[in-house]
């Protein structure tokens, strides 16, 4: 009885301090309330935890696998918000550095764990109730961000897993593309539908206000707090502080060319001398039939590394493979800040500097349309525009202090990628973590055991 007793006494303190560690990493001291808890599941016993099952006797199968499955639930969600969670790469934004059907090993420790937003919802799920378009989470206790201590920070050219900052809010009909560009849709439609019937065209604001408007009484709308956005997975080029350019598709960061990795990819076209190319050299190439594209027989459009494309122009059918870059000043709506003074493009970008926390800026109406999404939605003030004046907060202003450090992230695919060239900064708040490892890989294209790619199982990222 002595061996026991001391027993419970060494689990009980080694379980505590452990606790204690983990409350001073958290930095809610709350939580030592706890202790009790845990003294009582190791040493005094009082209280039935685990009231579910019967003290004493012999519990059915069914209880037994209950408590199974109510501790794996437990442990799995703790260790998801703390340490790591698995993610599906649903699309092709990053091939080839990452493939559709690849499931990461995402660290959380990385660059530190984020306390939930939202604590109260179904485990395992990011927004939605699988096979409905309720949510699945309550609004009930709602905590604010805290960012937790972790092993480092995010760097240049890491590959990173972050919530989609445009998704707060979502149209339910059609949760694939932002509601944002769904309203700058909307409206660039009315507006053009105005030129072609030669009516007056009004001032931007006017299209947006009767956009969102029609978007608004045609879908049913939701907001979603930060922890239960859709997760992305994109490579981060620039940190805060720096300055980003993007010339006919080159990158520049802070002035200087950042070379391409040997898997980001470029459109193409590549011309024949009139014969097809043989479906297995595109194979060969790991060239999938979805990025395919023939645009008259003797011509296609492809997705290709600069090792691909260099390959292809050796084919004996092959009479030219060229790049294709939109030219230095194309103005592109759908690019970030979609405001024409700003004549960006997704192959000619920039400069533009990315925010740093404590950072004072000048502020005017010129540039307000690249910081007023940090200012009134990330930073949470009240930004209005009265003719050439500035208000936060109804104080008029000409500078803004940065609260929060931003990033800017692209997809290796480069024309194929809906990125910060899309819909600008992300905010620190919004990053979840970072990919480790590939730990499977699915071929979608194929089936039975081809359909697993074993040569990227364990693959590093």
């Amino acid at each position: 009885m002595e061996n026991i007793f001391q027993k419970k006494y060494i689990k009980f303190f080694v379980v505590a301090i452990l606790y204690i560690l983990v409350i001073i990493w958290i930095g809610n001291y709350w939580f030592l309330i706890g202790l009790g808890v845990i003294y009582d599941l190791y040493v005094s016993g009082k209280v039935n935890w685990t009231f579910w099952k019967k003290r004493g006797i012999k519990n059915s199968a069914f209880i037994e696998w209950l408590d199974a499955l109510i501790f794996a639930v437990i442990a799995v969600t703790l260790i998801n918000i703390f340490l790591f969670q698995n993610y599906k790469i649903p699309t092709g934004s990053m091939e080839k550095s990452l493939l559709i059907g690849d499931r990461l090993f995402v660290s959380k420790l990385a660059y530190g764990p984020r306390m939930p937003n939202t604590p109260i919802a179904i485990p395992f799920t990011q927004n939605m109730i699988p096979g409905t378009k309720a949510r699945s989470w309550s609004n009930l206790i709602m905590l604010p961000y805290k960012h937790l201590a972790g092993l480092g920070k995010v760097k240049n050219s890491d590959a990173v897993v972050f919530n989609f900052p445009e998704g707060d809010t979502v149209v339910i009909e059609d949760q694939v593309t932002s509601y944002y560009e769904i309203v700058r849709s909307a409206a660039q439609s009315m507006k053009e539908r105005d030129q072609s019937l030669k009516k007056p065209i009004k001032p931007d604001a006017y299209y947006r206000i009767m956009a969102r408007n029609e978007v608004w009484t045609d879908n049913h709308i939701i907001y979603r707090p930060v922890d239960r956005r859709d997760n992305y997975v994109k490579r981060c080029v620039g940190i805060p502080g720096d300055t980003v350019a993007i010339k006919s598709g080159n990158l520049f960061v802070n002035g200087k060319l950042v070379p391409g990795n040997k898997t980001q990819q470029t459109d193409y076209v590549v011309r024949t001398n009139g014969n097809t190319i043989n479906p297995k050299a595109f194979e060969r190439l790991g060239i999938s039939r979805t990025d395919q594209t023939s645009l008259d027989g003797s011509t296609y459009l492809l997705p290709l590394t600069k090792i691909n494309s260099e390959a292809i122009s050796k084919f004996s059918n092959v009479t030219r493979v060229e790049p294709v870059f939109e030219k230095t000043g194309n103005f592109a709506p759908q690019i970030f800040p979609h405001n024409s003074s700003f004549r960006w493009n997704g192959d000619n970008y920039g400069p533009l500097w990315i925010p740093a926390r404590g950072t004072i800026i000048k502020i005017d109406t010129g540039n307000i349309c690249l910081y007023e999404r940090i200012i009134n939605v990330y930073e949470h003030n009240k930004l209005r525009i009265e003719g050439k004046t500035i208000y936060i907060n109804n104080v008029p202003t000409d500078s803004y202090t940065f609260k929060m450090n931003y990033y800017w992230m692209m997809g290796d695919n480069r024309h194929k990628s809906a990125d910060s060239r899309y819909w600008g900064f992300v905010p620190e708040d919004h990053i979840v973590g970072k990919p480790v490892f590939i730990w499977l890989s699915t071929d979608k294209e194929l089936s039975g055991l081809k359909k697993i790619r074993f040569n990227r199982i364990l693959k590093k990222i």
